[in-house]
Parts: structure tokens; sequence; C-alpha cells
């Protein structure tokens, strides 16, 4: 994530942590304060319901209004906030661009800011609860990443080192194509990110050779709620998986090719793979996405 990027106003915003938190996981924040800044909050939350208000385990408020400014992180269970952990000598400034890295071991979280350590913030909830991240107030967010180690890994469901969420990226047009010119290799991922729409009805990702045939389609069917590979002659696989793909949420789709397949993961969990042989592979040429989606990455 070097640089910063072109500024983007999507705040209040709020996102599955893909795979949930656990040690060793780490969320970067990308953006800049606005020179009239009062305060805003990062929160890692346990659910994302408006009625009742989830559980907060994690709350980091930094404020700018007050004589000193501050940051204070708390942690909101069952309604009521807990008592307040504050830190002085705020290490953000209005006007100013800025890098937070929130980092989670076993009882605590580490937070730094452009590259120097800040504070420390031991676990009042435990941290496998967390799965939603909320940003609020007066905030300009540039970048949101989640770095941790491959979801392929056998046994493994943590989501994958690598590319940041970039929240200024246009939306693409759907149905949406791309061209494989190479076909597939082994070790190569396609990475699909979007949101899906409020009303859905189905969602399909295929892979067509030159010849427009569909050796390799995934569908999810938001009627039964039900994840499937599909082949070329129409015949069904169910991925036996809970069914995360949620109205006006974000998803992300992995596809790892390997030799002998596709493995596949959602939203950091590994979900099993499909069988394709080396030659079909490298005969794939399109790449096409299509149903009710807003699609914000295609990157292979």
């Amino acid at each position: 994530m070097d640089g910063f990027f072109p500024l983007v106003q999507l705040v209040p915003y709020v996102t599955t942590i893909f795979g949930g938190l656990r040690a060793g996981k780490m969320v970067t924040l990308q953006g800049v304060v606005p020179l009239g800044a009062r305060r805003f909050q990062v929160d890692f939350q346990c659910g994302c319901s408006l009625h009742p208000r989830p559980d907060i385990a994690i709350h980091f408020n930094p404020r700018f209004h007050t004589t000193k400014p501050h940051v204070i992180c708390n942690t909101l269970h069952g309604g009521q906030w807990q008592a307040e952990a504050r830190w002085p000598r705020l290490a953000l400034q209005r006007g100013a661009s800025f890098l937070l890295l929130f980092l989670f071991g076993n009882e605590e979280m580490k937070v730094s800011v452009n590259g120097r350590h800040f504070l420390h913030y031991a676990y009042r909830l435990p941290l496998s609860r967390v799965d939603t991240l909320g940003i609020y107030g007066d905030i300009l967010v540039t970048a949101v990443g989640f770095l941790n180690i491959n979801p392929f890994v056998e046994g493994g469901s943590e989501y994958p080192v690598g590319h940041p969420f970039l929240l200024e990226s246009p939306r693409l047009e759907v149905p949406c194509s791309r061209a494989l010119p190479r076909g597939l290799w082994p070790g190569q991922v396609i990475i699909v990110r979007g949101l899906v729409l409020p009303e859905p009805k189905d969602f399909t990702l295929s892979l067509r050779d030159e010849a427009a045939h569909v050796p390799v389609m995934l569908r999810a069917s938001f009627a039964d709620r039900t994840l499937a590979w599909v082949s070329r002659w129409g015949q069904k696989k169910l991925i036996l998986a809970p069914f995360v793909f949620y109205p006006q949420r974000f998803f992300e789709v992995l596809l790892l090719c390997q030799e002998g397949g596709l493995k596949l993961a959602l939203n950091g969990q590994g979900l099993g793979a499909t069988s394709l042989g080396q030659q079909a592979l490298e005969q794939l040429r399109e790449l096409r996405i299509s149903g009710s989606v807003q699609l914000y990455c295609v990157h292979y």
C-alpha cells in the first residue's frame, strides 16, 4: 500500500471482516482527516444490526475538538459502555493524511499511526466474536486492507495476504467480461470483490473457452440460498457451506488455479474445489460475471 490514493467520502462505511478476527490478523486504514474534523471512530463490531445495537469489542475514537485532542478506546457490551481508556498526544492531525495499522495479538490490539506505535488495548470481549468493521464520523477513507495468511492452506480460514480494498475504485459494469488470452495456469488467483444489491436474484461467475463453452460456472441463487458449481451440461453440484451473500453487504470470491482444477474461497473461507484438467484450464479465454451485484474489483 505505497502512497495515498484520490480521496472519496464513504462514511459511514460498514463491511464484513472476511474470515473474522484472530491473533495475527492485521487491518490497515488509509485516508485523510478533514480540516474541520471533530471526531471519528473505527469500531470492530460483533455483528452489523442497527436494532439492537451490536456489541463493539474495540472502539477506537480520535477526538480533535477538545482543548487537548486525544484518543478514546472502549468496549460496548450489552448496550453499556465500559470504562474508557484514554491516550493523550494524538498522533493524527486535522488536514493530514494517515495510515493506521491495527495488529491483533493474543491478548491485545496494537495500533500504529504512520508507521509508529501509538497504543495498545487489551481485549474485553473475545476477539472471535468480531465479524464487522464500521467506520463513522469526520474522516475521508481511501483504502481498507485485511492482511493475513492464505485461505487455501489446508484447514485455513484466513483472509489472504494482498490487495487492499481501494474504496475509490470505480464500479464496473455488470455483466462484466474479461479476456484470458493465456488461459489459466497453476498458482493463478482470480479475485472478484463487490456489493450485493438490496433485492438480489442471482450471481454467476463463469469461465468460457474459445468455442464459448462454459466448463466452469459458479452460481449463487438468492431464492433458495444455495451456492453451486454448474457443469457445461447444466448439472449442479451444491457447495455445502453457509450461504454468505447478504443484501447490501460486501463479498469476495477467490478462485485458485491448481493442477486438476480450481479451489474456491468466499469471504476468506475455503469452500473446496471443482475438477478440471490442465488442458481445459489452459483453453479458457473469458471470465464473465453477471447478476445482482455491483463490482469493484476483478483481478487475475
